[in-house]
């Protein structure tokens, strides 16, 4: 997690991310900082994130996007 935290600090140094629970809902994060945010994951986490997955409910927190990692890792 602390790794997933540090690429969504890099991306957003603005935002804290541990706090923040509806960054989709509350139009905190455009589409441009998801495509980011998803390159830097694959990269990172050397897994791949199909365009399926790309939905709102898997980018509102931090930790939301932490149990997405998971299922592909």
């Amino acid at each position: 997690m602390e790794k997933l935290l540090q690429i969504l600090e890099d991306i957003r140094p603005d935002l804290d991310f541990s706090k923040e629970d509806k960054m989709i809902d509350n139009k905190i994060l455009d589409s441009f900082d998801i495509i980011s945010i998803v390159s830097e994951i694959n990269s990172s986490f050397n897994i791949s994130i199909n365009v399926v997955d790309l939905r709102p409910e898997n980018f509102n927190s931090a930790q939301a996007i932490w149990q997405l990692i998971e299922r592909y890792r």
